[in-house]
Order: structure tokens, then sequence, then C-alpha cells
């Protein structure tokens, strides 16, 4: 996570919250630096999902996702995703997600319901 992701994210949201992008102010909170905002995150998954898991035309209709600890700028994120259930009655495949720091801690874990994409012939 750059710096000009980081802007480009507060310019787009109009999130002006300080704990993001300002150094001097985030050295007097209990992270001392800057975080990453946890929806850029979610973001990056949810995108993954649209791309390949399951794919194009894919929506996500429910996530229950954590962040145990915080994400730093210029952290490397892996992200794992794992097939837990797939419902053909209910068109809903269900996904785990886990997201660990160079430090090898979890950034983020959750499930999210995925609709696969529904295509008409």
């Amino acid at each position: 996570m750059e710096d000009k992701d980081l802007l480009l994210y507060l310019g787009l949201t109009n999130d002006n919250n300080p704990l993001y992008i300002q150094h001097d102010f985030a050295s007097k909170t209990v992270f001392e630096k800057p975080i990453v905002p946890t929806i850029m995150l979610t973001g990056i998954v949810t995108s993954a999902i649209s791309k390949y898991l399951p794919g194009p035309g894919s929506h996500v209709n429910k996530q229950e996702l954590n962040f145990p600890v915080p994400t730093y700028h210029y952290s490397l994120i892996t992200f794992t995703f794992v097939i837990t259930e797939v419902n053909v009655h209910k068109n809903e495949i269900i996904i785990e997600v886990e997201g660990k720091n160079e430090e090898n801690a979890i950034v983020m874990n959750g499930i999210l319901h995925v609709t696969p994409p529904a295509y008409r012939f």
C-alpha cells in the first residue's frame, strides 16, 4: 500500500481521517504511524472475487470481515482465498479469505457470500 494509492482513495471518498495519511497525527495514537483504511483491503478482496474467483459477473452479497491488526503504509499483504461451500440451489458460493503481512500476522480474515455469474443463453 503506497501513499499514492491512499491519496487516490482519500480523494475519491473525501475521507479526511488524519490517521490514514498524517504522520504527526498518527504518531500520537496507539497505531504510532499511519494505517491503511480497512475498506481498501476490502476493495482488494472484492476485486479478486470479481476478476478471478468466481470471476466477472459475480457479486458479493454478504461479508463478515475482521481486521485483527492494522495494516501500515508500504505493507506487503498476501491474500489466501478458499472456497468452502458451493450451494447450487441458492446460487451461492462461500469464500473464506485471509490476509497476512510480511511478519505473517493476520491483518484480515473473514467469510464472503458470493453469487456467481449467471449467463442467459
